[in-house]
């Protein structure tokens, strides 16, 4: 499957209306995996802002690593994203979405992450398209372009989910008539990042995105 950009809006029919969602975080359970896949490496997440760095810690002596040691254990769980956990009510909300409006997942990871992805996918059967928005930068990259070309395509009413308000700030300018909603994986991390970002729902779980997008559809 080819997980670019042009092949997603192949995919997406147009006038239908169209979901676009986030993978880590959102749709998968980014940060909990991550932290079982550091405690077997003696050590343990400890976030106190919605960053990796600075909050990783080791189990022995509670000591903080460099930076640069955590850029390089997110890099190398990075290469192996098969074995992720779907968020609790992900999965089930997106089939009924899926029945009325189409549903592409847009996830900044480059095209070698994007195979374990799909793995990762096939192993929770979820089928959607999914877009590699590594765009040379990781997973700092602006999303406001492919949600923005998405939305031209579909030229039906669309919505974008995330968890990190840089995207939905980014989407917003760039493509200021889609409906932002924002739910991350866990309660701690909502309470985390607050509400002080744009986003016209701010979702406490799974079942929240899907009645607030039900209700807005014909």
């Amino acid at each position: 499957m080819k997980c670019d950009l042009t092949s997603a809006i192949a995919a997406v029919p147009s006038g239908r209306p169209l979901v676009i969602t986030d993978a880590d975080g959102v749709l998968l359970q980014f940060t909990g995996c991550f932290g079982r896949w550091l405690a077997e490496r003696g050590l343990y997440l400890d976030l106190t802002s919605y960053q990796l760095e600075g909050g990783i810690r080791r189990l022995d002596d509670n000591s903080q690593i460099l930076d640069v040691e955590c850029i390089a254990l997110v890099d190398e769980y990075r290469e192996d994203l098969d074995d992720l956990d779907a968020v609790e009510g992900a999965c089930e909300a997106l089939a009924e979405l899926s029945q009325v409006a189409s549903v592409v997942v847009l996830s900044n990871v480059n095209a070698i992450q994007a195979k374990a992805r799909l793995r990762n996918f096939a192993r929770l059967g979820i089928g959607y398209p999914l877009i590699a928005n590594d765009c040379g930068a990781g997973y700092l990259a602006d999303k406001g372009a492919a949600v923005r070309a998405l939305a031209a395509h579909a030229r039906a009413q669309t919505f974008f989910i995330d968890d990190i308000p840089s995207n939905l700030a980014d989407v917003a300018k760039a493509a200021p008539d889609v409906t932002l909603v924002h739910v991350v994986e866990s309660e701690p991390l909502r309470v985390l990042l607050g509400t002080g970002f744009p986003a016209h729902c701010h979702a406490k779980d799974w079942r929240e995105v899907q009645s607030f997008i039900l209700e807005r559809l014909p």
